[in-house]
């Protein structure tokens, strides 16, 4: 769990005292690659924290797929309309690596938000971190051009540009295939 603890410390200082109280709810699982830990459509009832491995969430678009974000490792993955709004998800979130995750009910992680002030306010940061990274993320698609948006992808998630699928890079980016490998093809002459 060094990932992970590394990571939720790295957020926000939740204290070892409050680490113990999460420690006993996680389940160990190990997913091969292209595994779906969540559908859209069915209801999870679990989070997943990422111990090693990637992941991206994403929507299915009149049969297309539209990546909407990745996460690595330290990261948590779990469906926002399942956990605020006790809805169906809307989203897909798939494995593009082999991985190794803890699970929590998500039962057990709103106890933990209500019951501990730590891992409220962490859960407030995470999701602030999203809110901005979302915030973003659109106002790059709307303004600037595709290169920019790359470079700018390359300084937020250097990981996933080192280890995802070029497609689901280009889909995040709302660019086309040929485009990215266009773009990558130019930096590598440069």
């Amino acid at each position: 769990m060094e990932n992970i603890i590394k990571k939720i410390k790295q957020d926000y200082p939740v204290s070892d005292q409050s680490i113990d109280l999460l420690v006993p709810c996680l389940k160990p699982h190990r997913f091969p690659k292209k595994y779906q830990l969540i559908k859209e459509g069915i209801y999870c009832k679990v989070a997943y924290f990422i111990e090693k491995g990637m992941t991206r969430s994403y929507w299915l678009v009149d049969g297309e797929e539209i990546t909407t974000s990745f996460s690595c490792e330290g990261n948590i993955v779990f469906s926002m309309d399942e956990l605020y709004y006790n809805k169906l998800s809307e989203e897909f979130v798939e494995s593009l690596e082999d991985m190794e995750v803890y699970e929590i009910s998500l039962s057990h992680l709103t106890h933990l938000f209500r019951t501990n002030i730590e891992w409220a306010n962490w859960g407030r940061v995470i999701h602030q971190d999203e809110y901005r990274r979302l915030h973003r993320t659109h106002k790059e698609r709307l303004t600037l051009p595709a290169k920019e948006r790359y470079e700018q992808m390359k300084i937020q998630f250097p990981a996933v540009c080192e280890r995802a699928n070029l497609g689901y890079i280009a889909s995040y980016l709302g660019i086309t295939l040929p485009t990215l490998s266009r773009i990558r093809s130019n930096e590598k002459e440069s």
